[in-house]
């Protein structure tokens, strides 16, 4: 199980971080990342990580702004989000998978091996 924390509202050009404990398992070996999906939107890709050698990667609309990090012993992965921007607001979901980090972004839903459940980020202007 995935369980996201750390969402809420802020303004643009604030700072958020949001959070992703696994429960009930470990996922060494798994690739970890996030996805957001905005009103109306289709779920897009915003950062993944490995979990060995911790190799990042981000959407091209993220990059400079967002970092991906995990903790190995707390099981948790976090996005640190900054210079947040109005286009930014969507439910923001955690997923992990056997697939390396780098393929998240031409995933689809069923390549993940668990998703959260998601948690709301509004960005306002």
């Amino acid at each position: 199980q995935l369980v996201e924390s750390g969402g809420g509202s802020v303004q643009a050009g604030g700072s958020l971080r949001l959070s992703c404990a696994a429960s009930g398992r470990t996922f060494t070996n798994y690739a970890m990342g996030w996805f957001r999906q905005a009103p109306e939107k289709e779920r897009e890709f915003v950062a993944s990580i490995n979990w060995s050698p911790g190799s990042t990667f981000y959407a091209d609309s993220v990059k400079g702004r967002f970092t991906i990090s995990k903790d190995n012993a707390k099981n948790t992965i976090y996005l640190q989000m900054n210079s947040l921007k109005p286009e930014d607001t969507a439910v923001y979901f955690c997923a992990a998978s056997r697939y390396n980090g780098v393929s998240f972004p031409h995933l689809g839903a069923g390549d993940m091996n668990c998703w959260g459940k998601g948690i709301l980020v509004t960005v306002s202007s």
